[in-house]
């Protein structure tokens, strides 16, 4: 989404649509390989995903009263506190957790996190695999590539019904989406899905978390830099 805004100039509200699109179906790609290697935990994809199917249709219909710079505020801020998650444990060697995951939370608060991350899914337009990958390691007790794995298959799930939403959003208001974008986006993505998938396997899981988090942190301070001005000039705020 911040691809599509950025660097080719669409609307937030065409670029959230869009984002949709292309991350639902490059996650259907990897989650297809993914679950051909037995590491998708259908259980959770059921636990997140039904309860996230409702929240994000209701996430993309609250976004149509919001400006799209709050979105992408809030985009960034969700992302800081996603980072924060992955990167708050001291670094250390790996262990038998590693492997194994930490212990699985009560079903209440993983139909919570999957109600969560779908209203921030249909809100701003993104897959939430940076939040679904923290939910599912320390909430759902999975290692770090079944969470991998597993948020994919969710994401498919998160992204056709916020996709359904964001579509009639968009058109509603007269826009259009780039189908050819779409499309270039989908083909390239789906690519660098499979070799991703590739390298992961061979990066233990510790590091893993701390490329994820550091990631994260550098996207949201960009988004941020580029976002909150903007957002001051409406308020009427670039003066202070």
């Amino acid at each position: 989404m911040p691809v599509l805004v950025y660097l080719l100039h669409q609307s937030p509200k065409v670029a959230i649509a869009g984002s949709l699109a292309i991350v639902g179906a490059i996650a259907l790609i990897g989650a297809a390989r993914y679950a051909h290697q037995g590491l998708v935990s259908w259980r959770h994809v059921l636990l997140f995903g039904l309860p996230g199917v409702f929240a994000t249709y209701g996430g993309a219909w609250v976004s149509k009263f919001v400006p799209g710079t709050v979105q992408l505020v809030v985009f960034a801020l969700v992302m800081a506190l996603a980072a924060w998650g992955m990167l708050k444990s001291p670094v250390k060697k790996p262990s038998a957790e590693d492997e194994t995951g930490h212990a699985e939370k009560p079903l209440f608060w993983l139909i919570m996190a999957g109600l969560g991350v779908g209203i921030i899914t249909g809100f701003v337009g993104v897959g939430g695999g940076f939040l679904l990958v923290p939910a599912l390691v320390f909430l759902g007790g999975l290692p770090m590539h079944r969470g991998i794995a597993t948020s994919l298959a969710v994401i498919v799930i998160n992204s056709a019904s916020g996709f359904y939403k964001q579509f009639d959003v968009v058109t509603g208001a007269g826009h259009s989406l780039d189908w050819r974008v779409i499309g270039i986006f989908i083909l390239v993505g789906g690519i660098g899905s499979l070799v991703g998938n590739t390298i992961a396997r061979r990066i233990p899981q510790h590091r893993l978390r701390q490329v994820f988090g550091v990631f994260l942190i550098l996207m949201c301070g960009f988004i941020l830099w580029r976002t909150v001005p903007e957002l001051l000039h409406h308020a009427g705020l670039h003066h202070v």
